[in-house]
């Protein structure tokens, strides 16, 4: 991925207070990503986008709320809800070793026995288990592979390649619409 490539990760839920501030809907709960920030790209849902200085951002649960230049009341925060809140992907940090983003794992190829079966559509994450969506190439379906060394042999970010143990016992689910970006920024455990 382009490190200049803007990722959404977090949309404006609300505003907060009567000064600009903005409650943030972040799509991985646990990334701290946004508060370090000195610029953020916001994506309007009509499609406009803006780069904007971020004058201060503070944890608030399992939220954040960020203050934005230029927006100092609650009718321009008002505005601005259902945007998306956007980072440059240089400007992630660093993943622990042997972990990953998920967006540095979305559209790898996929192989089973050294032969291509599909690509990575997205990263979900259920209660128990992370999976990875593989659209499969010959159309029969869908994927969901665990996050596990019973099926993951190895994920190479730089290559974007995984490679599998097994298809064994997982079903083909519906091909899915696309979603809307969310857990952009997740980190999971490489294998």
């Amino acid at each position: 991925m382009d490190p200049d490539t803007w990722v959404p990760l977090a949309e404006i839920a609300r505003p907060h207070g009567v000064k600009g501030e903005l409650r943030l809907r972040l799509f991985n709960k646990t990334s701290d990503a946004l508060l370090g920030q000195d610029e953020v790209l916001v994506r309007l849902k009509e499609g406009g986008e803006h780069e904007v200085s971020v004058e201060r951002a503070r944890r608030a649960d399992d939220a954040i709320l960020m203050k934005l230049h230029s927006v100092d009341d609650r009718d321009r925060a008002e505005e601005l809800r259902g945007a998306l809140v956007c980072v440059r992907r240089r400007d992630f940090e660093e993943a622990e070793s042997g972990e990953f983003y998920a967006i540095d794992v979305v559209g790898a190829e996929v192989k089973l026995a050294g032969e291509r079966v599909g690509t990575v559509a997205e990263l979900v994450t259920y209660p128990s288990v992370e999976v990875l969506l593989v659209h499969a190439d010959d159309g029969k379906g869908d994927w969901e592979v665990p996050l596990t060394e019973m099926y993951i042999a190895r994920i190479d970010v730089a290559a974007k390649l995984v490679e599998l143990v097994s298809l064994d016992d997982i079903d083909r689910v519906p091909r899915r619409a696309p979603k809307a970006p969310k857990d952009e920024a997740a980190e999971s455990e490489e294998l």
